[in-house]
């Protein structure tokens, strides 16, 4: 598993190894691989958000080499299959194809909107950008709220 700290918050957001192992699968290593994506499920047991699920890609997602956009219906069924499960959608995750990912404009742009426009109880978003380097040096974890970002990477432990 891989732990980030929440800034000061106390909290903690735990990714699981199964969570770690998906990622993993779709990093983009060759020419040759398009873009994946999804989303992340977590159930909350204060101090700590555990990542227990994610999903994507999907054979209805938009994919290329540089970019990424998914089924939106599909999406949203997977939200409410979740919750019926006990797991709250906390974010997105999708690959860039390169070693140490940072987000683009339009992946920060579509937080934005996500936060702002989304029906939710929730302070603020994870986005998960997973690069073709191993984690978790390969991943890049934030948190966009209404007013601003947070970068959790850097700051990770990596544990069995």
């Amino acid at each position: 598993m891989i732990i980030y700290p929440i800034g000061n918050s106390g909290q903690r957001l735990v990714f699981l190894t199964p969570v770690i192992e998906h990622f993993e699968r779709y990093r983009q290593r060759r020419w040759w691989h398009r873009e994946a994506g999804g989303q992340l499920f977590a159930r909350f047991t204060m101090p700590e958000i555990v990542v227990e699920e994610v999903t994507g890609p999907r054979r209805s997602d938009w994919r290329t080499r540089y970019s990424y956009r998914p089924n939106r219906r599909a999406e949203q069924r997977e939200i409410q299959n979740c919750y019926t499960r006990g797991l709250h959608f906390i974010g997105d995750w999708h690959t860039h194809a390169e070693s140490i990912p940072s987000p683009s404009t339009r992946d920060a742009i579509s937080m934005d909107e996500m936060v702002s426009y989304s029906d939710h109880a929730l302070n603020g978003f994870v986005l998960v950008i997973v690069g073709s380097g191993s984690p978790p040096e390969g991943l890049h974890v934030s948190i966009f709220y209404r007013d601003h970002c947070d970068v959790l990477d850097g700051t990770s432990v990596l544990s069995s």
